[in-house]
């Protein structure tokens, strides 16, 4: 649900004054609530988040699951400038600089949104867009009723190539975190 004056773009500022029981993104922005994500998308979540957490543990990296504000600023916008604030399902960041307060400014390494029929089109459109734009080297989109990952990454160009499909007999190699291999097995059956 978008919550809108006519002509205006909300920042992070705006947003860290709204209430903090909502879970709002900020897209270009115009704001949009968030709902409360299904039981399988969160046990998908958790799966994913575990296995990075386990490999990540000593590394420079650090994996953060939603609720956590990614502000992706547009040239030298400042912080509470930002007019992009999003939840992705899970991010990892490798450069720690850009941890503040309750979340991250900046680019992070690597996201992922698992779809619902409510985020599909954002995260497959405008979330994609930006995520090439400002240079994040790695994104995947999990669809939980399929069980499918597409990931995209980062070519010499700047721009995503064409996506690598897995499913869940597949491992996933994580381009951005050398060493790191994903099982999709458990991550799938974590919702059968």
């Amino acid at each position: 649900m978008a919550l809108q004056q006519e002509n205006k773009k909300y920042t992070y500022a705006d947003y860290l004054t709204w209430p903090e029981n909502e879970r709002w993104e900020i897209i270009d922005g115009t704001p949009y609530m968030q709902a409360a994500p299904t039981w399988q998308h969160q046990a998908i979540s958790v799966e994913l988040t575990s296995q990075f957490n386990a490999f990540l543990k000593g590394n420079r990296c650090r994996v953060f699951a939603s609720p956590f504000d990614l502000r992706l600023p547009q040239g030298h916008q400042k912080d509470e400038d930002t007019t992009f604030v999003v939840q992705p399902d899970l991010v990892v960041v490798c450069e720690k600089e850009g941890l503040k307060g309750t979340g991250y400014y900046g680019t992070p390494t690597l996201i992922i949104e698992i779809t619902s029929p409510s985020t599909a089109k954002n995260d497959k459109i405008w979330k994609f867009n930006k995520y090439e734009k400002v240079g994040v080297q790695e994104y995947w989109i999990v669809e939980p009723t399929e069980k499918i990952i597409s990931v995209f990454t980062l070519q010499e160009n700047q721009r995503y190539g064409r996506p690598e499909s897995y499913t869940e007999t597949d491992q996933i190699k994580v381009t951005g975190v050398p060493g790191l291999i994903i099982d999709l097995a458990p991550v799938f059956a974590s919702i059968e």
